[in-house]
């Protein structure tokens, strides 16, 4: 399988769980300003879409969108717990989080917050919305260690992916202790530093 991603986007959360699942990944990276890849081939060609992540599997088969493909990685590897088994309650909670992860942090980070055009208003707005759900995942983090639980899975990969944006927002995080704490914790994990020390870029690696 081949991940086609880019450094900091949200494909960092398959990438997070490809390798938290030992699922092997052929890592290729997309320019996202020019929609090409290393090659010169059009990006779009693998994704109509234009944008990371998207999973090449070994038949050829393109699987997109970061929810269906970090659950598409955890039930590969159902022994790495990344994911309660499909059809259970507890599925349906994860699938709660990620839900919530993608349309209330993910989509009000990018794409507003990402242009340069987008009206200042509008930026108070998002800024406001997402600080409101960054609170309710403090309180959340404040009496447990991860969003499921007494468990890191899937959910967290992604959540991770995306909070890591506020500094580059200019959002300070210094309000929510506890999602500060989360966030280190993910950070400090083997597989989650391994992830993103891969994908950076060859001249800031050296």
């Amino acid at each position: 399988m081949n991940l086609y991603f880019a450094p900091n986007a949200c494909s960092l959360a398959v990438h997070i769980a490809a390798r938290e699942a030992a699922v092997p990944l052929g890592l290729i990276p997309v320019d996202l300003a020019t929609h090409k890849l290393a090659d010169g081939s059009d990006y779009y060609a693998i994704n109509p879409r234009g944008y990371v992540p998207a999973l090449a599997l070994d038949d050829g088969t393109v699987l997109t969108e970061v929810a269906a493909l970090v659950q598409y990685i955890a039930d590969l590897r159902p022994e790495s717990n990344l994911a309660p088994k499909a059809g259970t309650l507890e599925r349906v909670k994860l699938q709660t989080w990620l839900t919530f992860i993608g349309t209330e942090l993910h989509k009000q980070f990018s794409p507003w917050l990402w242009h340069a055009d987008t009206a200042e208003s509008t930026v108070q707005t998002i800024k406001e919305k997402i600080a409101t759900r960054f609170a309710e995942l403090d309180r959340v983090l404040a009496k447990q260690p991860w969003l499921m639980g007494d468990r890191f899975t899937i959910a967290d990969a992604y959540a991770f992916a995306i909070v890591r944006w506020a500094p580059l927002m200019k959002m300070s995080l210094n309000a929510y202790p506890a999602l500060r704490a989360w966030l280190d914790r993910v950070a400090a994990r083997p597989q989650v530093a391994a992830a993103i020390a891969a994908e950076r870029p060859k001249r800031e690696a050296a």
